[in-house]
């Protein structure tokens, strides 16, 4: 069973972000601070449930809680800093969405850049671990899932609505065949070997 959250009696939010393995595409950030009352026998981490669980929670997540702040961090944004750096402005960027007034954050993973002067805390697996993360994981899983599959209708090729831009075989494969598209990642090696591509 999940925890809600580290410090019962702080008002505190829970951060995560998806998609920061891929070659192509946004790294999705999402932030939520959750009710105290908050639970939910299914809820958490994102990976370890089906699609459409993800997007039943995702409902309830959006009804239920307190606030919530989704952001897409774009390609450009992500060769600019590097994936590390635009996944935590991305966070940085879901946090500055919330309504309430923030006491504490906690951060899916292991490095964070802090927000102001508000205290945090880095928790390896966390959104296997407490309640709001694991609904941020979920938000940005499905608005990232969602904008991944917005995009397939335009490039088809690289079966994006299947793949989400993870480095598949068959979405490697798509990339020798027809090139990169725009919503490639300039910075992250596409290919195993030595490919010369003009952006």
């Amino acid at each position: 069973m999940l925890s809600l959250k580290i410090h019962p009696h702080l008002i505190e939010c829970g951060t995560d972000e998806a998609g920061r393995g891929c070659l192509a595409g946004p790294v999705t950030a999402a932030a939520v601070i959750l009710p105290d009352d908050f639970n939910h026998p299914f809820l958490t981490d994102s990976k370890q449930l089906s699609e459409k669980k993800r997007l039943e929670l995702k409902e309830i997540i959006e009804a239920e809680a307190i606030s919530f702040g989704v952001t897409h961090v774009m390609m450009d944004e992500i060769d600019t800093l590097n994936i590390l750096n635009a996944s935590i402005l991305g966070m940085h960027r879901s946090i500055e969405q919330l309504v309430s007034p923030l006491q504490f954050i906690a951060i899916d993973g292991n490095r964070f850049k802090p927000f102001g002067k508000i205290p945090y805390e880095c928790v390896i697996k966390g959104d296997s671990k407490y309640l709001h993360i694991a609904a941020a994981s979920i938000l940005a899983k499905t608005y990232r899932d969602e904008y991944m599959a917005n995009l397939h209708e335009e490039f088809p090729a690289y079966n994006w609505k299947k793949n989400k831009g993870y480095p598949t075989k068959e979405h490697r494969q798509a990339i020798r065949d027809f090139g990169p598209t725009p919503y490639h990642r300039r910075s992250f090696k596409l290919l195993p070997e030595q490919y010369c591509f003009d952006f």
